[in-house]
């Protein structure tokens, strides 16, 4: 009987995670844009994916992030003991936030280094989630190991063509925004 309620909280509150992630995937979905001129022009390393494997490997972990948000919310009770409940939402939308940045600032901003600045903020938050993720429910911080590796790589990738490709112009923060939408 427990296990059942516990299912269920699990699903209650994978129906609020899965929009907020949902909207994350899509702000990245509309930014991306590796055809472009300036994109193709970048010098990559040879170990970067193709493109199409970011199309396969996204969905995947954004279910996980919803799927493992889900999890750790349902665990942390109905009351959130002691704030906890509401730390890790907080800490959830934060996460979901520096992930959604990084796609505008790299593709719309040109500005790998500043996306280089987000992923390192990013990666920073990954595990302050996967500590409370992990004190609410070890299935929820083993759903969140794949997105963990994934941004680690993303961040030497990101970096290396940050180093290969320098920057020979100011960014204009504002700028990239209206390009974005």
């Amino acid at each position: 009987m427990a296990d059942h309620a516990h299912n269920r909280r699990v699903l209650r509150y994978l129906l609020r995670t899965a929009p907020a992630v949902g909207a994350a995937a899509a702000l990245g979905g509309i930014a991306t844009d590796p055809g472009s001129s300036w994109y193709r022009r970048l010098r990559k390393p040879r170990w970067q994916p193709p493109p199409a494997a970011f199309g396969v490997v996204w969905p995947v972990l954004y279910g996980l992030i919803a799927y493992g948000g889900a999890r750790a919310l349902a665990a942390t009770g109905e009351n959130g003991e002691n704030g906890e409940r509401g730390a890790v939402a907080r800490a959830l939308a934060v996460n979901l936030a520096l992930n959604a940045a990084w796609t505008p600032l790299f593709f719309r901003a040109h500005a790998p280094r500043l996306a280089l600045a987000d992923l390192a903020a990013l990666n920073a938050s990954n595990l302050d989630l996967l500590r409370r993720f992990g004190r609410a429910d070890r299935r929820a911080a083993a759903a969140l190991t794949p997105y963990l590796a994934w941004t680690a790589f993303a961040t030497a990738l990101n970096a290396t063509i940050a180093a290969r490709n320098p920057d020979k112009r100011r960014t204009r923060i504002p700028g990239w925004w209206r390009r974005t939408f």
